[in-house]
Parts: structure tokens; C-alpha cells; sequence
């Protein structure tokens, strides 16, 4: 009897080691996996807000909300891609840009920023870079396809950005379409793309885009539009079957979520 008592207690101690070593072993969501292979931790806030936190590198995209970033560690650099009001509001940035915060916008932002904030605020046109610390940025073009004359977003006004340290590269996409320029993109690492028409593009159009310059990890942001929310849910099941190796992260970016 004392020999069974034995087996039994190595069993269910070999079994209790699994199950230890198996939870610890395999995330449990897609934000978990992606985490274990990225350098950059991303904090949906919502819509076009980001915070990323990238070693000791606190990045915030468009900040719109002061309030929602109340439990944020403050930025070391704000990044604002365009003028409306859904990626830029004075009053924020009047609270969350810091003596020792790099502001970097392009330049319809810095024409609408009050003097102490565009004094200090470096402008990017597309294709220009600035590197802050160790940490690379670079301007991408964003705008609507097709272009036209009253496009909400026309190419040259505002900026995408492909930021670089490390060999790690990470881009944030802004509002726009599946521009051939987004879609030449090389080696990104980690990318937010947006899909919500009429004002970027379809969940299709992103996918395809996405497809096309093939980050190792995507995560669908500003996809709230004229019609609720677009269809995240799409937008992976068509990546993964054109590539099944992108890991697509659906995060909550809205409260009705």
C-alpha cells in the first residue's frame, strides 16, 4: 500500500509540473505571445492613442484625452500624426508634454500649436527623420486613396511614423490608406493600422496592405467610424490566411468593447 501511496504522489507531482510549467510556458492570450517577443509594450488607450514603453522610453501616439492617461508613467516623447481633433488637442498636450518631453509633428500640426509648444515641438515632413536618445524616427506619408483635391487627408500634410531602435522597428500608420508607401515598407517589427472608412480604409484594403509588407506582429487600431466599429475579427482571419505567421493582437481600443 505504501508503494502505491508512492506512485500515486510522484504522478500527481509530475502532472502538478506540467500544468506549472506548460501555463508558464504558453501565453494564454495573443497579447501575451506578442509580448514575449517584442521589446515594445503597447498600451491601447483608444482610437489613434497609443502608449508604447520601450525599455525606458515612454512613447505617446495622439494623444487626445488627458484624463485616460492619468495612470500612464509620463512621456518622453508625443508623437502627433495629424490636425484633427481624433489624433490632436491642444489642452492635451498642454498637460502631458513635459520640460523634458520630445514633441515631434509635422508641420499643419506645429502651424496650430501655441508658441511655448511650437517653439520647442521638432517637425518632420514626410521623409524626414530626427533621432531622440538612441531611438529613430522617421516621417511616412499617410493620405487618402485616391487622391483629390478635398481629401480629408492629403498626402504631404500629415505623418505616419517608422520608429527605429535596436534593429527593432515599429510603425504607426496614422490615418490613411494602403498607400504604396505602407505597402514598401521593410522589416517592421510591430505595426498599428488603421481601418475605418470613409476616413482610411476597409478592413480588406488593410489586410491587403498588411500582406503586402508583412510585420511580424499587427495590432488593428482606429477601426471606429461612420458605421460603429469595423470588423477586427475580418481583418485577421484574412491576414493569417494570406500569412499565417503575422501575429494579429485584438486589443480593446473602445469602452463598448
Amino acid at each position: 500500500m505504501r508503494t502505491l501511496y508512492w506512485a500515486l504522489g510522484i504522478i500527481i507531482v509530475a502532472m502538478l509540473g506540467f500544468f506549472i510549467w506548460n501555463s508558464y510556458m504558453t501565453p494564454t492570450t495573443a497579447q501575451e505571445k506578442a509580448s514575449q517577443v517584442s521589446p515594445v509594450g503597447v498600451v491601447p488607450i483608444e482610437h489613434a492613442t497609443a502608449v508604447l514603453r520601450w525599455g525606458g522610453t515612454i512613447i505617446y501616439t495622439d494623444p487626445t484625452d488627458a484624463s485616460l492617461l492619468a495612470d500612464q508613467p509620463e512621456a518622453n516623447i508625443v508623437l502627433i500624426t495629424d490636425i484633427h481633433g481624433d489624433h490632436f488637442s491642444t489642452s492635451t498636450l498642454l498637460e502631458v508634454v513635459g520640460p523634458d518631453t520630445a514633441l515631434v509633428v509635422p508641420q499643419a500640426v506645429a502651424d496650430l500649436l501655441p508658441s511655448d509648444l511650437a517653439a520647442r515641438a521638432q517637425i518632420l515632413d514626410n521623409g524626414g527623420s530626427t533621432t531622440i536618445g538612441s531611438l529613430q524616427i522617421i516621417a511616412i506619408p499617410m493620405y487618402n486613396l485616391p487622391e483629390s483635391a478635398d481629401s480629408r487627408h492629403p498626402k504631404g500634410r500629415g505623418n505616419g511614423y517608422v520608429l527605429e531602435q535596436d534593429g527593432y522597428r515599429v510603425y504607426i500608420a496614422g490615418d490613411t490608406a494602403g498607400t504604396p508607401e505602407m505597402r514598401g515598407l521593410q522589416d517592421i517589427d510591430l505595426a498599428l493600422v488603421p481601418m475605418n472608412l470613409p476616413f482610411t480604409m476597409g478592413v480588406d484594403e488593410a489586410a491587403d496592405a498588411v500582406l503586402d509588407f508583412k510585420p511580424k506582429i499587427v495590432y488593428p487600431y482606429h477601426y471606429r467610424g461612420q458605421d460603429g466599429l469595423a470588423d477586427v475579427e475580418r481583418f485577421k482571419t484574412l491576414v493569417n490566411a494570406g500569412d499565417p505567421n503575422i501575429e494579429v493582437i485584438l486589443a480593446k481600443w473602445y469602452p463598448e468593447q
